[in-house]
Order: C-alpha cells, then structure tokens, then sequence
C-alpha cells in the first residue's frame, strides 16, 4: 500500500515539475468539470427566431436553457424566453411588451398555449402579429421533436385556425409535388 502511495505521489510531483505537462492537465481538469457541470445542470440548446429591425430577415439566437422532468415545463420555459424578446439589440419581439403566457397545455403531442389579450396587438417595434404566431409555431416543431401540431389561443379564443389551417394544407401539397414520381393525378 505504500509503495502504490509512493508511486501515486512521485507521479504527480513529475507532472507538477513540467510546464507543459502541468498545462495539459489543468485543461483536462477543466474540461472534466466543465462538462460534469454541464451534465449536471441539465442544460439543452434552443433555437430563437427573431427578425433584424432593418429589412425583416429572419436571425437565428441559441440559448440554453435548463432542461426540466416534464415536456410541459420546458415548452413553458421555452415561450417565456420568446416572449422576454431577443438577446441582440438589432433584433425585434415577436409579441408587444408584457404579453403573457396564461397556460399551456400538451396532450399527446399537442401544445395549447393561451396568451394575455396583449398578444393580438403588433409589436410597437414593428412586424405582423400573423407571422409572428406562424414563427413560434415553428421554432415549437423545431425545438421539440415530440410536438406535432400547435393550437394558439389568446384569452381563451382560438386564433388563426383558418389560417394555420390553409399553411398546413399548402404545406401538404408541396410536400406531395415534391415527392411525385412524375405521374399526374386522374
């Protein structure tokens, strides 16, 4: 047992006495907590798109954010951190300032999110309250492989149902004529 101790002892006083090799061990070190931290946070990597105040191209910001128990929670999380707005100072909100997330609920891969009457408005800063809902519906399938459809309500009214409605079936149909064989239907 001493000898093993001995050895123990004089191989780490050999790796303190090199410059590089003491380098190289910190880095290890570092990289060790660094990614036991990481595993032990829970974190996960969003995607947010936020459109640039000049000319209205879509940008892209990752966070992370802390990965919870339950889908549920992390979708919450998740739009909460959309309607903070971006991160950039060239970026504008997708929803008017205090818009509010009153509910959500997910049910066999569905997401119900109920806004604050606040969300019908434009944002002051500039863009369509529309596309702003069809940007979150988005970035939810994007974010969350387990999510299939999104139903978005405000003050416990159904929004934009015809209208997500005819986006899915031009969606279907351009799906269908990408992947014909070249047949024409009868």
């Amino acid at each position: 047992m001493k000898a093993l101790l001995k050895k123990i002892i004089s191989l780490i006083a050999e790796i303190l006495a090199a410059p590089v090799k003491r380098y190289v061990l910190l880095i290890g070190i570092l990289i060790i907590v660094a990614i036991s931290n990481f595993f032990y946070l829970g974190l996960a990597r969003r995607t947010f798109v936020f459109y640039t105040i000049n000319d209205g191209v879509i940008a892209v910001e990752d966070r992370m954010l802390r990965h919870s128990r339950s889908k549920e929670n992390d979708i919450v999380r998740y739009i909460e951190e959309v309607l903070l707005g971006p991160v950039a100072q060239n970026l504008l909100p997708l929803f008017p300032r205090g818009t509010r997330l009153s509910s959500l609920l997910y049910r066999d891969g569905v997401v119900f999110a109920n806004f604050t009457e606040i969300a019908a408005l434009p944002p002051i800063e500039g863009g369509k309250t529309l596309e702003n809902f069809f940007t979150l519906y988005d970035s939810i399938l994007r974010n969350f492989s387990y999510v299939k459809d999104v139903r978005f309500f405000i003050e416990g009214n159904a929004i934009f149902v015809e209208e997500f409605r005819q986006r899915a079936f031009e969606e279907f149909r351009e799906r269908a004529a990408e992947n014909s064989d070249g047949f024409s239907e009868i």
